[in-house]
């Protein structure tokens, strides 16, 4: 019980700290006249990301391969189907062009470019699948591609750049920024050290907790913000929020997750990844069904629905 509570009560600090840190360090930047698009760019998209990032730190340091990739592929499969799926119930999400073409499309390839990468047993007929330090490294550049490309878009008026950032004093946002990061340290290492321990209690793998609880925790923040979104009708920001998260995920945080220390694959998890690359391509198709390009309410409930599906499954199966 203790190690469910500290489990559970470790996404506090983590989603605080990670809020902290962005508004913050926003604050900061834009007393340092730094711009609104080098803020975006920077501070508020890693500041979303943290909450992955840490507990994939801490579960690199440890050499737990399992909560690396569980919470990777589990975050990606939240985002898209219960949180895209929900936002798209609340209102349907219009797709602008460049989403449709170029972010939809590399979130598909982020998925597949993963189970090529986690799969030298299949590919390469190795004895043993990893994420190695070289993979690691070729995500990053994909990382880097991907940051070229928002700038781009940003300089070309494609995205918007307009943040709204708390007005605090240097002092103030020193103070919170560092309160942030120890939070984060804190939340992280919580839910690193109790999600191991919770599935040797309930008998379950490592992999089964970081695809649901773990990854269901640490994506809360991008839950909040698309739900928020969709009930204020910005659709742009609902799709656009999961889509970036999922790429990010991929790319920056599975790429520094390996740098770290190479992920060990295992058979199971390619149902995961499968289902991440399945996923992904319904999510383009679902663009082009029904008039103009967006994801309407039955599709979104329909993502959802395979989510519970999926969840139920696992938990029976307990791989």
């Amino acid at each position: 019980m203790l190690n469910i509570i500290i489990l559970i009560g470790g996404f506090f600090p983590l989603i605080f700290g990670a809020n902290y840190l962005v508004d913050y360090a926003s604050s900061l930047a834009k007393k340092l006249n730094i711009p609104n698009i080098v803020i975006g760019l920077t501070i508020v998209a890693f500041g979303t990301s943290a909450p992955e990032l840490i507990v994939n730190l801490f579960a690199s340091l440890n050499h737990n391969s399992a909560l690396v990739l569980g919470n990777v592929v589990g975050s990606n499969l939240f985002n898209v189907m219960m949180i895209l799926g929900l936002s798209a119930v609340i209102y349907p999400l219009a797709i602008k062009s460049n989403t449709t073409w170029i972010e939809v499309p590399l979130c598909f390839l982020s998925a597949a470019l993963l189970f090529v990468v986690a799969n030298d047993s299949i590919i390469d007929g190795l004895g043993q699948s990893i994420v190695s330090r070289t993979d690691g490294i070729i995500l990053l550049f994909f990382f880097i591609i991907f940051i070229v490309y928002n700038i781009r878009a940003m300089l070309r008026g494609e995205i918007s750049d307009e943040i709204e950032v708390k007005d605090a004093s240097i002092s103030k946002s020193l103070v919170f920024i560092l309160l942030g990061i120890l939070l984060l340290v804190i939340g992280g290492k919580a839910i690193e050290y109790s999600a191991v321990e919770v599935a040797r209690l309930l008998n379950i793998s490592d992999r089964i907790i970081a695809l649901t609880i773990v990854s269901v925790g640490t994506s809360l923040p991008e839950l909040a913000t698309s739900i928020v979104a969709a009930k204020k009708r910005n659709t742009d920001i609902a799709i656009g929020n999961i889509v970036g998260s999922n790429i990010f995920n991929v790319f920056l945080i599975l790429g520094v997750s390996s740098t770290v220390y190479p992920v060990m694959v295992s058979q199971e998890s390619n149902l995961d990844m499968l289902l991440n690359i399945f996923i992904s391509l319904l999510l383009f198709i679902f663009i082009f069904t029904g008039k103009g390009r967006r994801i309407d309410r039955w599709e979104g409930g329909l993502f959802v629905a395979l989510y519970v599906i999926y969840v139920f499954l696992i938990l029976v199966i307990k791989g």
